[in-house]
């Protein structure tokens, strides 16, 4: 029997044809979608991958919404140290015509938000101008106050900068996993070390079961080894990222806990392993990394917890404040 009768004979261009399933996605048209798309990418769940530098390319732009939307291509690239040719070629292989296309969805972006006050916002960082100071009796000529003000305008900045970026639904998500997990515990080493202690310290204010990932020293196997799938960890680091803390945070989210970044940029490891990312700046004159936005950010966090637990997080203040006073730890 001749089988090859029986065979579907295939067109006669099908071999310069890609399967329906390996055809290229639409390219977002928001930047949200642009940013889900980013971490789609370093999840390795996309059609499609980007080289080292791309990505980090990449991961800038979101960063600064509001100058990709109001600068040009050249501005860009000189400010981000590579050839306008790159910009072009990252936005083609994202699935855009070109760089206008590409543009036109912050652009989009920004004329939906409150007009004035964001371009108010990018005219001020296209410009390079720092505010003025808020307080008439600073005095502009003392150098050493001059040093504290200017850290303190560059922690606003920061701090506006991350309003700009946060996702409701990634706040009220977040704050529903540390209200309601069976056990939290959050990691954070070297300078973020303050940071994981703070947060810790509030939560544990407000409810049971919150510690550092490894508050004994023991290791953070051994510390992951005491959660279950549903715990919950947060980790945070900033470039240059510590190394052991993206570890962390892929070992948790392998082994099914639910994991919080708080981090940098998209291009942070942090991001992929996470189920909800806050991106927070830290630019600033400071020789180390700015922790003033992420000390606003981790309050407002809290706060939403807090207002979560509802009644629970009362509760909890108040038999703290009964021990404190029992105990008579405070005075005055």
């Amino acid at each position: 029997m001749d089988t090859d009768k029986h065979k579907t004979r295939r067109p006669k261009n099908s071999r310069d044809a890609a399967p329906a399933s390996d055809a290229m996605p639409a390219a977002p048209r928001t930047v949200d979608g642009l940013r889900e798309l980013m971490v789609r990418i370093g999840r390795g769940e996309a059609n499609l991958s980007l080289g080292g530098k791309a990505h980090s390319v990449l991961a800038h732009l979101l960063e600064q919404p509001e100058e990709v939307a109001v600068r040009t291509i050249t501005d860009l690239a000189t400010a981000l140290g590579v050839n306008a040719s790159t910009l072009t070629r990252l936005t083609t292989k994202l699935g855009y015509t070109g760089f206008a296309d590409f543009q036109g969805i912050f652009r989009d972006s920004l004329a939906q938000q409150h007009r004035h006050f964001y371009t108010h916002q990018a005219e001020r960082l296209v410009a390079g101008k720092k505010p003025r100071a808020q307080s008439a009796q600073v005095n502009q000529t003392s150098p050493e106050v001059e040093v504290v003000a200017q850290l303190a305008h560059e922690s606003v900045a920061n701090v506006d900068a991350f309003l700009t970026r946060l996702s409701p639904t990634d706040l009220r998500g977040a704050a529903a996993l540390l209200a309601g997990a069976p056990r939290v515990r959050v990691h954070g080493l070297r300078q973020f070390s303050a940071l994981a202690s703070f947060l810790c310290y509030g939560l544990g204010m407000i409810r049971a079961d919150v510690a550092l990932l490894d508050a004994h020293g023991l290791g953070v196997a051994e510390g992951l080894a005491q959660l279950q799938p549903g715990d919950v960890v947060v980790v945070s680091s900033v470039a240059p990222y510590t190394r052991s803390v993206a570890d962390a945070a892929v070992a948790a989210a392998a082994a099914g806990m639910t994991v919080i970044a708080i981090t940098d940029t998209l291009a942070s490891p942090l991001v992929p392993p996470a189920r909800h990312t806050f991106l927070i700046p830290h630019e600033s004159s400071f020789f180390s990394n700015s922790m003033g936005a992420y000390l606003i950010f981790c309050e407002g966090l809290l706060n939403l917890v807090a207002t979560h637990l509802g009644k629970q997080s009362l509760q909890a203040l108040a038999r703290r404040e009964r021990l404190i006073t029992a105990l008579g730890i405070e005075t005055g």
